[in-house]
């Protein structure tokens, strides 16, 4: 552990962009041979606006790391911070705690305010727009968004007090969870569910990525699912059942188009639909 912990303390820039390509890779050759949904699309086409706000994801994370290092390094010397305050415990605990509540202020708390508050709303709308959701759908964040997230994730670090190699390792396992949990893959069902009392399973993350209310505002973890439970958001729905995509921009070739996804946030939409309760009930 310690050795993981020194590799991430020094990881290089590009390893960390091998990281993300390699995921990606990985996740896009596992789907293809055991698909949750046969999507009727060509892949490469659908994957061309995606793989574009990956790239501005890292554009915008890479460059803003230094700061990500010097809060790190600020809470370590002043020894502020949860875990700096919670007595010694064995690596490992100290590890998987830390991890914990770094995806609680880095990915959970940010996703339910981004659903909460309307204009943080139309910035996160661009991740849902995707009709045909994949692995490459896992980063498809606009740019401003990219921004907020990362900055949410510094508040992380602040509050839960940990060291830089824990906050690289943290964003690693962060976009590889990602990228499984939006893959369109298929698990034995029981395999599925038992993974998601644990992670954010693909099953479990599909239900979020449903085109209406009030399925869109359920599952908001990204590596961990003990927050969507802990704090009564985690929801189920037959995969069969979940139509993609989100009510308020349903025009799939516009939401296709980079230039329109650009602007998609400065534009007016209607109130989304809420599922009427008997409707609701029968899904």
């Amino acid at each position: 552990m310690e050795t993981l912990l020194n590799y991430f303390e020094n990881i290089p820039s590009h390893h960390r962009v091998i990281i993300i390509v390699s995921g990606l890779t990985f996740f896009w050759i596992v789907e293809g041979a055991i698909p949750l949904h046969k999507l009727n699309y060509k892949k490469w086409r659908h994957a061309i606006p995606n793989l574009f706000f990956n790239l501005t994801l890292m554009i915008v994370n890479l460059p803003l790391a230094f700061m990500l290092l010097k809060t790190a390094d600020w809470v370590v010397v002043n020894n502020f911070g949860i875990m700096n305050w919670l007595p010694d415990m064995p690596l490992w605990l100290y590890v998987v705690l830390s991890l914990i509540l770094m995806d609680l202020f880095g990915a959970y708390l940010p996703h339910l305010i981004e659903h909460k508050i309307k204009p943080l709303w139309m910035v996160h709308l661009v991740h849902h727009t995707d009709h045909k959701v994949d692995t490459t759908t896992a980063n498809r964040h606009h740019p401003i968004e990219s921004v907020i997230r990362f900055f949410f994730t510094l508040f992380g670090v602040f509050i839960v007090g940990v060291p830089i190699g824990l906050v690289f390792l943290y964003q690693s396992l962060s976009v590889l969870a990602t990228q499984f949990n939006h893959a369109n893959i298929k698990l034995p069902k029981k395999v599925d569910d038992t993974l998601s009392y644990f992670i954010v399973s693909p099953d479990m993350h599909k239900v979020h990525h449903h085109y209406r209310l009030p399925y869109t505002d359920s599952n908001y973890g990204n590596i961990f699912s003990i927050w969507d439970r802990l704090f009564g958001t985690y929801m189920k729905l037959d995969t069969n059942k979940i139509v993609y995509g989100v009510d308020v921009f349903p025009d799939e070739k516009e939401n296709s188009n980079i230039l329109s996804l650009l602007k998609q946030p400065f534009q007016k939409y209607k109130s989304p639909t809420v599922m009427p309760d008997k409707e609701y009930e029968n899904l």
